[in-house]
């Protein structure tokens, strides 16, 4: 392993994580505006965050310092990636949508579908890889950023699944609990992001949770 943690080969790691990170981030966010546009809110589109630029999406620390960190130490110890984040949530306001308590159902549960979405094209761009392709070819890269793309976009599906405010999966139970229910989850949801990290960086449920996805999309790419 000494021979793959010199500078240039972290440096080339980090850069082919770096775009699959920051594309399952920024379609994950414009899926959620998007579908809100569809079911009557503009929100996100008058704040200019139906863009796939990924500059307004960008939160410092959970677009690039955290990932960064993650990524750079697991190259530099010899460990598997674990890499997670997330970008600056894109506004909604649920009072105009068509149907408040279903659409946003909808609306929460488009970022996790995009990231499976993007899993599974990437695994048909790794499929297409030939087997014996050169190391260090355009192609093996390609190969190299489809197969971290699968990775990194059937994390955040599931992680952001996790029925715990403010990820997606604690928007849908605030859409489908009854009114007592949802005044306790938003008690919950100002400690929302530091519960995550605690479960994320403590215990294997993330991983456990992810392993059979990422298995599938895996054997579907090969």
């Amino acid at each position: 392993m000494a021979e793959e943690t010199t500078l240039p080969s972290v440096i080339a790691q980090v850069v082919l994580s770096a775009v699959p990170i920051l594309a399952a981030i920024v379609f994950h966010e414009v899926a959620h505006g998007a579908v809100a546009f569809l079911l009557g809110d503009p929100t996100a589109a008058r704040h200019g965050r139906l863009t796939l630029n990924p500059l307004p999406h960008i939160d410092p620390i959970g677009t690039v310092l955290l990932p960064g960190f993650l990524l750079v130490t697991s190259f530099l110890m010899g460990t598997s990636p674990f890499v997670f984040g997330w970008a600056k949530p894109v506004p909604v306001d649920y009072r105009q949508l068509h149907h408040p308590r279903r659409d946003a159902v909808l609306v929460a549960l488009a970022g996790p579908l995009t990231n499976l979405l993007l899993a599974t094209l990437s695994a048909f761009v790794l499929a297409a890889i030939p087997g014996d392709v050169e190391s260090g070819s355009l192609v093996h890269g390609v190969g190299l950023m489809a197969q971290t793309s699968v990775v990194i976009n059937c994390v955040l599906a599931v992680f952001n699944l996790m029925p715990i405010p403010p990820l997606d999966g604690g928007h849908v139970l605030t859409a489908i609990l009854p009114e007592r229910a949802v005044r306790m989850l938003r008690r919950v949801e100002r400690f929302g992001f530091i519960i995550v990290i605690l479960i994320a960086l403590n215990t294997n449920l993330v991983s456990h949770l992810v392993r059979p996805l990422l298995v599938f999309f895996l054997r579907l790419g090969r």
